[in-house]
């Protein structure tokens, strides 16, 4: 093996694990993975609350990338984390609508009260083709507290 191939081979496995992250976290997520991650979010919601977890999600990284982030309101829709905009914490969207005119955030609260978790549908502006398109969230109640935190993608 010559120099250049050694230097060569050394450079390919250096930018392959540069880039191996950034790539995981620019592909899009499945549903299923924002299942998972949701609920690894509501754990750490409940295990280390919500002051240590909005300083974990508001950061780029494994719960924000990309069109992933953690939302968390309390049964009230008031945002407690909300990281595309910070300052919009402590207000309130329970009367924030989708497209069609559907009460998203009631919708979100419902399901996480009679449920626990599961998916709610629902159409929304996509800020990267700004066009209305559909989009699915997987809702998890935070256990013995009346907080609920989703991930949504679009479809």
């Amino acid at each position: 093996m010559t120099a250049f191939t050694r230097l060569f081979g050394l450079s390919g496995m250096l930018f392959m694990l540069l880039l191996s992250p950034v790539s995981a976290q620019t592909a899009k997520p499945t549903q299923d993975e924002v299942a998972a991650l949701t609920l690894k979010a509501a754990g750490i919601i409940e295990s280390q609350g919500t002051e240590a977890a909005r300083d974990l999600f508001n950061k780029d990284g494994e719960f924000k990338y990309g069109e992933i982030y953690v939302n968390l309101i309390d049964f009230s829709g008031t945002w407690l984390i909300y990281p595309p905009r910070p300052a919009g914490v402590g207000q309130s969207v329970i009367n924030v609508k989708d497209a069609d005119g559907k009460f998203l955030v009631q919708d979100i609260i419902k399901l996480a009260r009679d449920k626990g978790e599961g998916w709610v549908e629902y159409r929304w502006l996509n800020p990267v083709s700004n066009r209305i398109e559909p989009k699915v969230s997987f809702v998890k109640r935070i256990p013995g507290k009346d907080l609920v935190t989703y991930i949504g993608i679009y479809k």
